[in-house]
């Protein structure tokens, strides 16, 4: 009795969840953060009925008949969602030590990355395929087309275009993940840089025949921001809105102004427009890497798929929000909250 008491204190310093199985196969100790985990009644019960995990079993069964300890990997129901344990199984004196270790976020972070290197491939090799086809042509059969020549040459053109677009918008991704834990020192004028980028947008607009309207920017809006990084957040949602949010005739409305938070006085940008709405499904994901709502139009027009992620991770670093609101035929409201302290 007194060694397991011990025992038992020990599994309490273990920072993981942790408990014990004894030779005849139940569950005698176990931590507060294993009982936490899988419930009062662990204790006592057969550990093949409390994990009905194969490798699990197979790891603890080799553990209690002296086969050594192993390391396996464990999906949990336990909670809400699905979590992933790394769980390390012992061989003890009289019995088993089981550690169990969360991998989820490891776990996540290895599909991102799979994830993102297919989508970059994926984006990079369609237009390599279509430039490498075209100069071949043009080497061959187009050879002294010259009407097909300059129409081939075009599409290279804008091809090559897309690939600049997506390099850099790659490098902006990194470079803007690499300060964000940087919170930016400099005061900046919002209403400054917001008139700067709608002047620069005016052209933009005008093709799409989309009224730009600014309110709130007549005077100065004094926050420590990066002014760089602010404007691409401003381009990239304008640009957005007159491009995808609304169809010819409508208006994007662009406010700037301070507000009063729980938090205290925050800076907030809306960039509102009058399209058909975002369907609630996607409004969770938009802020993905290379995620689209409508993947054809979005490469029409020349996004990359990367401008939303690179709004978010700018917004972080000004430790603000993003909160993108959308009905469907009433139009979407991105806002851009920004603390003011």
């Amino acid at each position: 009795m007194e060694q397991q008491s011990e025992t038992l204190a020990i599994l309490q310093g273990l920072p993981l969840p942790a408990l014990v199985v004894d030779p005849d196969a139940r569950i005698t100790l176990a931590n507060d953060a294993a009982l936490a985990l899988f419930g009062q009644s662990l204790i006592g019960r057969h550990y093949g009925i409390s994990f009905r995990q194969p490798d699990f079993i197979r790891a603890i069964e080799a553990a209690l008949t002296g086969r050594g300890g192993s390391k396996v990997r464990m999906v949990s129901s336990a909670v809400a969602q699905d979590v992933i344990y790394q769980v390390s199984v012992s061989p003890l004196p009289s019995g088993a030590l089981c550690v169990f270790e969360d991998h989820s976020a490891f776990e996540q972070m290895g599909q991102m990355r799979r994830d993102f290197v297919a989508n970059v491939s994926h984006e990079l090799r369609t237009p390599l395929t279509a430039l490498l086809g075209f100069i071949e042509t043009l080497q061959g059969p187009a050879r002294n087309d010259a009407a097909a020549r300059e129409r081939f040459l075009a599409i290279m053109a804008r091809e090559a275009e897309r690939m600049s677009r997506l390099v850099r918008d790659l490098l902006h991704l990194s470079r803007v993940e690499a300060e964000e834990l940087r919170r930016p020192t400099e005061a900046v004028d919002l209403a400054a840089l917001l008139r700067g980028v709608a002047s620069g947008l005016r052209n933009v607009a005008e093709t799409a025949r989309v009224g730009l309207v600014l309110e709130g920017c007549d005077a100065p809006l004094m926050l420590r921001a990066d002014a760089d990084q602010m404007t691409q957040v401003m381009n990239n949602l304008i640009e957005n809105a007159i491009k995808y949010g609304s169809p010819a005739g409508a208006e994007v409305r662009v406010t700037l102004g301070k507000e009063i938070a729980p938090r205290g006085e925050q800076v907030v940008m809306r960039v509102i427009d009058q399209g058909e709405g975002i369907d609630s499904l996607h409004i969770p994901r938009l802020t993905e890497r290379f995620y689209r709502v409508d993947g054809h139009r979005s490469r029409e027009k020349g996004g990359t798929g990367l401008g939303l992620a690179i709004v978010k991770h700018i917004v972080n670093r000004h430790r603000g929000r993003l909160v993108i609101e959308s009905e469907k035929g009433k139009g979407s409201r991105f806002s851009v909250l920004l603390p003011l302290s």
